[in-house]
């Protein structure tokens, strides 16, 4: 037995693909994560904060100096006006997705994400019981979405529009127009973006724009687990004005109460480390370009990515049989297009969060299987 709302829903294909892949000989060329430590002054604060016995609840939303320092960041960077009592400290990006979607969507509204897109978002809004409906997201536009297409799906029952730059899985990172143009189709309406911007910091030869600089009603979701490597420590945060803050306060407290203190203590550590972040994507940009090339020399075309640590291209054919027939006979692990939506059929997600020495013994394996 169980909630009828689950029958809507599977088990992530990227996690099916991970579960296929616990052989030691595999090269896994599907995590979502980096391969990097988390910064030293991190791991130095846990130990710290251990000793301490920091170790018990902190307020909902998380330790004042926590949001306060992001609250800056916010102001200073993105040009976000920000407040630390806007700012909730989630356990990841991911609870912060859910708080928005469960505070903003409901049975009957409509709820405008793209396609294809990150595996979490239709699931998290059927979870919430309200309808998904996808806006394209094309190759021959660098995989940047059409405003107009966006607004064309606007209806009196859409309640939400979630936008990713830069994007997973495409890598792609939307310009300035992008956000301008679409703040102007929404003046007016009562209408919540939630902007997914874990992967700001990983961004190459281009500029990232936070939507909330262009639009009040928007709600920004980041993390510490792609920029600082911090995926297993489950730290992120959300920011909205106050009366959107408080809405998913409601949700935060009963079903989280707060991130964990350790993480919290860790996450204000790292953020003091602009070093750690340039040595990363000035690594993660060697590994892209290494992958690019070994892709052209196996013939296949790709949009160059200007963010994130994934690559899209476009294979043809049944990309869900292919990535079990490469998995099988090459030993390399991919993610199938289709896991992230209709228009992802045909494409694989190859990621470059690998080491290099992975990236080449994958690369080159797949370029034996594609010979043969």
């Amino acid at each position: 037995m169980h909630a009828k709302r689950l029958s809507y829903i599977d088990i992530s294909g990227i996690r099916k693909m991970f579960e296929l892949a616990k052989a030691k000989d595999v090269v896994n060329l599907a995590l979502g994560e980096p391969d990097f430590p988390i910064p030293k002054e991190a791991k130095e604060e846990i130990i710290k904060s251990l000793k301490e016995d920091f170790t018990h609840y902190t307020s909902n939303k998380g330790i004042d100096e926590l949001r306060e320092k992001i609250a800056r960041k916010l102001v200073k960077e993105n040009k976000i006006k920000a407040d630390k009592e806007e700012i909730i400290v989630t356990s990841g990006g991911s609870e912060g997705l859910h708080l928005a979607i469960l505070a903003f969507a409901e049975k009957g509204s409509e709820v405008l994400i793209p396609n294809p897109g990150f595996v979490s978002y239709e699931p998290l809004v059927r979870l919430a019981e309200a309808k998904p409906v996808y806006y394209p997201c094309r190759e021959e536009n660098g995989f940047v979405p059409s405003v107009e297409e966006i607004e064309n799906l606007i209806t009196d029952k859409t309640s939400m529009i979630i936008i990713n730059s830069p994007n997973n899985p495409t890598g792609a990172v939307y310009p300035r127009d992008f956000f301008k143009s679409l703040a102007e189709v929404l003046h007016g309406r009562d209408i919540i973006v939630l902007s997914d911007e874990v992967y700001e910091k990983i961004i190459y030869d281009t500029k990232h724009y936070s939507m909330a600089r262009f639009y009040e009603n928007t709600v920004t979701v980041n993390s510490f687990s792609k920029t600082f490597a911090m995926t297993g420590l489950r730290i992120g945060y959300v920011h909205a004005r106050e009366e959107l803050t408080e809405q998913m306060l409601k949700i935060h407290q009963y079903i989280q109460a707060c991130a964990s203190s350790l993480a919290q203590r860790a996450a204000l550590k790292a953020m003091e480390n602009a070093m750690y972040i340039e040595e990363v994507v000035s690594e993660l940009r060697k590994r892209r370009n290494l992958m690019l090339d070994m892709l052209a020399e196996i013939g296949l075309d790709v949009v160059k990515p200007k963010g994130a640590f994934y690559m899209f291209p476009n294979f043809g054919g049944d990309d869900k049989k292919l990535v079990i027939k490469i998995l099988k006979e090459a030993k390399v692990v991919l993610t199938p297009g289709s896991a992230f939506g209709s228009l992802g059929k045909g494409y694989v997600r190859f990621s470059y969060a690998a080491s290099e020495e992975k990236i080449l013994l994958g690369m080159e394996r797949l370029k034996k299987f594609l010979k043969a």
